[in-house]
């Protein structure tokens, strides 16, 4: 089983940064891998971002690619999520979630998963 814990949310103006931090509990992270997604009022959880947690490998929606970049620190256990250049679209609650397995950005292979934070941008 695995435990993770969103933080890092808030409001920021069109164009600024945010970090979003993914703390997370497990009795091992070989093989796990964490997922970034967001759902925005009236709208569909959708994929942000997915980290390999052993290898480090990441892979992105093409909504934030270029904009977005996920990390994990080993020693703190947590997946951080970097946005730049946000813009008011991509005002949402963020997640994040684990699973065991590979990199997925489908919502229903993730079986753990964060309470989010919301992330707000003012035009």
């Amino acid at each position: 089983q695995v435990q993770v814990v969103e933080s890092g949310g808030g409001l920021v103006q069109a164009g600024g940064s945010l970090r979003l931090s993914c703390a997370a509990s497990a009795r091992t992270f070989s093989t796990v891998a964490i997922g970034w997604f967001r759902q925005a009022p009236g709208k569909e959880r959708e994929f942000v971002a997915t980290i390999n947690w052993s290898s480090g490998s990441t892979y992105y929606s093409d909504s934030v690619k270029g904009r977005c970049t996920s990390s994990r620190d080993n020693a703190k256990n947590t997946v951080y999520l970097q946005i730049d250049s946000l813009k008011p679209e991509d005002t949402a609650v963020y997640y994040c979630a684990a699973r065991y397995g590979g990199r997925s950005y489908y919502v229903q292979e993730y079986a753990y998963w964060g309470q989010g934070t919301q992330v707000t941008v003012s035009s």
